[in-house]
């Protein structure tokens, strides 16, 4: 499992770096912060972040109203309003953009908490909904344990395999999870990487090591192949 990556714009230093120790106490990795609208641009082509703590006042000419609008036009990842003004004016403007959750300063620790997973929630809702349960977000399926989502990344995952009303998922370290979905609605959501080759199995091609008429082998394990499926696999991968 890993932590969901998240951007603070801030433009008070100390604030921001608060801000990020409460985040890596809550599990999540914190990218550096940024001060302003061009710093945040520049976090956001190099870093990729899964979501942004956007402070509505900023130093310069842009504010976090203008840095919500570009998020959404152009990067399409979800984000949360951070502000210590709650007057009418504010509140107007922002709920314009409809942010998927909006603090107001100061807060606590679990209303951070509960504002960036309400936010995963709902976007990944909008973009790729498997079940109740369990959701995809960009390169990643997020997991519900125990009322909290995980993040287990689509590379992690050497294949898929279904138990009657439960898919197992074999990771590369040997652990598995078990979800209550089936094979053919969690395809629909993984990356062109996964490709079916049984009715039982969905593997992940970046691990394919070799094939035979009846079978495939991923990291040592054999998996059968069924014949409708082998077609479509060969032509999937280079052969000489």
């Amino acid at each position: 499992m890993n932590s969901e990556r998240i951007l603070v714009v801030e433009d008070e230093i100390i604030i921001a770096d608060n801000i990020c120790d409460t985040l890596n106490d809550l599990g999540y990795e914190t990218l550096e912060p940024a001060l302003n609208y061009t710093e945040a641009l520049e976090r956001i082509e190099e870093e990729k972040p899964d979501i942004a703590i956007l402070d509505i006042q900023l130093s310069g000419s842009k504010t976090g109203i203008d840095l919500a609008k570009k998020i959404k036009e152009d990067y399409d990842f979800p984000f949360i309003f951070l502000t210590s003004n709650s007057d009418i004016a504010t509140v107007t403007e922002v709920k314009k953009i409809m942010p998927p959750a909006y603090l107001i300063k100061p807060f606590a620790k679990e209303e951070l908490y509960t504002s960036i997973e309400i936010a995963l929630y709902n976007y990944s809702s909008k973009t790729g909904l498997i079940n109740e349960e369990n959701l995809i977000i960009k390169d990643a399926l997020f997991v519900k344990d125990r009322g909290v989502f995980s993040k287990l990344l689509f590379q992690d995952i050497l294949y898929l395999k279904s138990s009657h009303v439960y898919v197992e998922i074999v990771l590369k370290d040997n652990k598995t999870q078990v979800l209550r979905v089936s094979l053919n609605d969690i395809i629909k959501k993984m990356s062109k990487k996964f490709i079916r080759v049984h009715r039982g199995y969905i593997i992940n091609l970046d691990y394919l090591e070799q094939i035979d008429n009846s079978s495939l082998r991923i990291n040592k394990e054999v998996i059968p192949i069924g014949k409708k499926y082998r077609e479509n696999l060969l032509k999937k991968i280079n052969l000489i």
